[in-house]
């Protein structure tokens, strides 16, 4: 069983609910799972499966680390991404994927802030979880080169199981693959339907084509 320092909560119902969706409409890949103890207490963890002493209750997509984006300028946000964009381009250019994509993505996922943690734990600038860091073997999340390989990586394979949609890759990439084909598409999160839409925003600004 997957655990790590931000797996789990226990919070009363309604703040815990508030501090998971405090992020606004969402961001990678892991799912957000809400469980209830026998006490009644509710548990939001990326696990699915909590044994008997807790009863699933629902779902969710995953929030990206929107506190990253405070108080940026277009200009600041500009010059972060000028840092890393050699290894974009270079991982972009590797899985034939547009390099402006990987951008859009990366500006929602973290706005290019390489040390940029999320409320559920995903770490870095294409916002791993640590299962989907160890899937595409990153080491360290917050290594620049590392995360945007593995992020380009994982993005590209979930192009790849649904066959070139990118609206199905994209929420894959935010809400799990097994989410996607579990409803037959965009799974009805708001976080996940969020989150497309925001990575088709900036897509558009930085003059792609979704």
């Amino acid at each position: 069983m997957q655990t790590h320092r931000f797996s789990t909560w226990t919070l009363p119902a309604g703040l815990a609910l508030a501090m998971l969706l405090a992020c606004g409409p969402g961001v990678s890949r892991a799912d957000i799972y809400m469980h209830e103890g026998r006490d009644g207490v509710p548990m939001f963890t990326d696990q699915r499966d909590m044994g008997p002493d807790y009863t699933f209750v629902r779902r969710y997509g995953r929030p990206t680390a929107r506190h990253a984006c405070q108080g940026l300028t277009r200009a600041m946000l500009d010059q972060r991404a000028a840092d890393q964009m050699g290894w974009v381009m270079h991982y972009a250019r590797h899985h034939r994927v547009d390099q402006e994509l990987i951008r859009a993505i990366i500006t929602v996922e973290s706005c290019f802030d390489r040390f940029a943690v999320s409320r559920v734990g995903a770490e870095g600038l294409m916002q791993l979880m640590p299962g989907t860091a160890r899937e595409v073997g990153v080491d360290n999340t917050f290594d620049p080169q590392q995360n945007i390989r593995g992020g380009v990586t994982y993005f590209t394979r979930m192009l790849d199981r649904f066959e070139g949609d990118l609206t199905l890759a994209l929420a894959a990439y935010n809400a799990g693959p097994g989410a996607v084909e579990r409803y037959g598409g965009v799974p009805p999160f708001r976080e996940t339907q969020g989150y497309i839409e925001r990575v088709f925003n900036e897509y558009r600004l930085l003059g792609g084509q979704p």
